[in-house]
């Protein structure tokens, strides 16, 4: 009896994922909780696990995007034997029936079926209406075998692999940058039209061989999905990336460790490498936008098109907060095992405020306002991939050493690539800090669904006017975006002057006054 092995629930906003990079491989024997493949959203790349002990048949490949729920492979009982394909003992018989008498100088042509197969765009989940062809492995008049990869396909919210279904010679149709609908012709393949074997028999190679070799040129230097969209998020082309995995493909982790080259353009025809443009040169380098991009480009637009955002500023003496850390960061951290840092106090502010004024922690539903009796607060932390938010669960019940601990393994995650999408969805109100990397003052937009969104900047010590007196302090500039829809000025910045004295006076987070 076999296991099937489906697609997880990964999110309550999730309905379909990307088959990322096989870690076994079809035939192979696993055991329970053995690692068999990375799985990809728009939001976090996860791992999925055996669910039980035999062998292993895939039926979805990497590139493929699924639906929750759907049967990507199985796991059939039994023991290493039944992992061999029944045609395997075909291939076996055929290299050991080599000919000894005859050598053929070349395999002739053989005439084919007359067959035609067309190759369409396949379906790729249902709010995807067309695709773009990426990069062809395989060109006109070549022959192909059944599961070469043909060409990279690519949607708005991944790229996966299209490969061929029959055996022959191709035709292709639709030309790289093409945009194709759901069910557009690809290309055609003329059904066993061609030769696989264009070798001498005398090299006495296997067929398998023969036919796998295209396949391994073209994994040389290709990236896998999870690895092409970490390169496209940084801007560094495949080129310039040596591959670890195997045939020299890029994995993920090629991928985070690369660093960006200088881009050098293709000379004339030649071939040669064209050499830098000198300093001051007036020379252009355009780029096609990923699909990856062109999403988050959409949805910041949406986000800015459908609510009424606007932004308001205080700012905030640092100097107690920075005195109470430096009398008791020592304790602190030899007692809980973790820094006192920034966050906790603007956390636990944010949420004292929240309460207080609960139209902030609000979001609109159509024509309805559902208000949050708990405070899940969102931490903009930086990935491989980019700034990310994991959410810190009812944050109003944390003492600091409790939100620090959150915050140190929600970062760690994030480092990492481990989050999962339950640890990004849901938050109530997100916390920004973009003073980190230096900004002095910005207007940090909403993190949809939620209705408003604080930003932290850098402190800088400045001269203020203190009883009559000059004196110098380390303040921070604040600012606190919201939807205008459901939270009025006089609850914005009553919310952000809330924020303002429980951080400017910490014993108020204490005493909860």
């Amino acid at each position: 009896m076999a296991l099937d092995i489906k697609i997880p629930a990964v999110g309550e906003s999730i309905t379909e994922v990307t088959i990322g990079k096989w870690v076994k491989k079809d035939g192979d024997t696993v055991k329970a909780d053995e690692l068999l493949l990375e799985i990809e959203s728009d939001k976090a790349t996860f791992e999925l696990n055996s669910e039980g002990a035999g062998i292993l048949r895939i039926k979805a490949k990497e590139g493929d995007v699924v639906q929750v729920g759907a049967v990507i492979a199985s796991i059939e009982e039994g023991g290493a034997a039944a992992a061999k394909p029944a045609d395997a003992a075909p291939a076996a018989k055929a290299e050991s029936a080599a000919p000894s008498a005859t050598k053929a100088p070349a395999a002739a042509p053989s005439a084919g079926t007359g067959e035609v197969k067309e190759i369409k765009v396949p379906a790729v989940g249902e709010s995807i209406s067309e695709v773009t062809i990426g990069t062809w492995a395989k060109k006109t008049g070549d022959f192909v075998q059944v599961e070469d990869l043909l060409c990279e396909i690519e949607s708005d919210k991944a790229t996966f692999e299209l490969r061929a279904e029959v055996a022959g010679t191709l035709e292709t149709v639709a030309k790289q940058g093409d945009v194709l609908p759901i069910g557009g012709l690809v290309c055609k393949i003329k059904v066993g039209a061609g030769s696989a074997t264009a070798a001498p028999q005398e090299t006495a190679a296997p067929a398998s061989t023969a036919a796998s070799s295209g396949g391994s040129d073209y994994a040389k230097g290709h990236a896998a999905p999870a690895a092409a969209k970490i390169l496209d998020e940084k801007g560094i082309a495949a080129s310039n990336v040596q591959g670890t995995g195997k045939d020299g493909r890029i994995t993920k982790e090629d991928a985070q460790n690369a660093q960006n080259k200088p881009v050098e353009k293709a000379a004339a025809s030649n071939g040669a490498a064209a050499p830098k443009a000198p300093a001051g040169s007036r020379v252009d380098d355009r780029q096609k936008m990923t699909s990856l991009r062109k999403t988050i480009s959409r949805r910041l637009v949406a986000v800015k098109n459908e609510t009424a955002m606007l932004t308001t500023f205080n700012e905030v003496n640092m100097k107690p907060i920075m005195d109470l850390r430096a009398k008791y960061k020592d304790s602190f951290k030899e007692k809980n095992g973790v820094n006192l840092g920034f966050m906790s106090f603007f956390t636990k502010a944010v949420c004292q405020a929240l309460l207080e004024y609960p139209s902030v922690n609000a979001y609109i539903d159509g024509e309805e306002i559902v208000y949050h009796n708990y405070c899940d607060v969102s931490i903009a932390v930086s990935a491989p991939k980019g700034l990310v938010v994991p959410v810190i669960r009812n944050a109003e019940t944390m003492s600091f050493d409790q939100v620090e601990k959150e915050v140190v393994r929600l970062a760690l995650k994030a480092r990492d690539n481990k989050l999962t999408i339950d640890e990004m969805s849901g938050g109530t109100f997100t916390i920004t800090n973009g003073g980190i990397f230096g900004s002095m003052m910005s207007t940090p937009i909403i993190n949809a669904p939620q209705s408003a969104i604080l930003g932290m900047h850098n402190i800088v010590e400045r001269p203020m006017a203190v009883n009559g007196q000059v004196v110098i302090l380390p303040m921070m500039y604040l600012a606190l975006s919201y939807d205008h829809r459901i939270i009025d000025g006089r609850e914005s910045v009553g919310f952000l002057v809330r924020v303002k004295q429980l951080l400017e006076d910490p014993s108020r987070l204490l005493l909860g006054v």
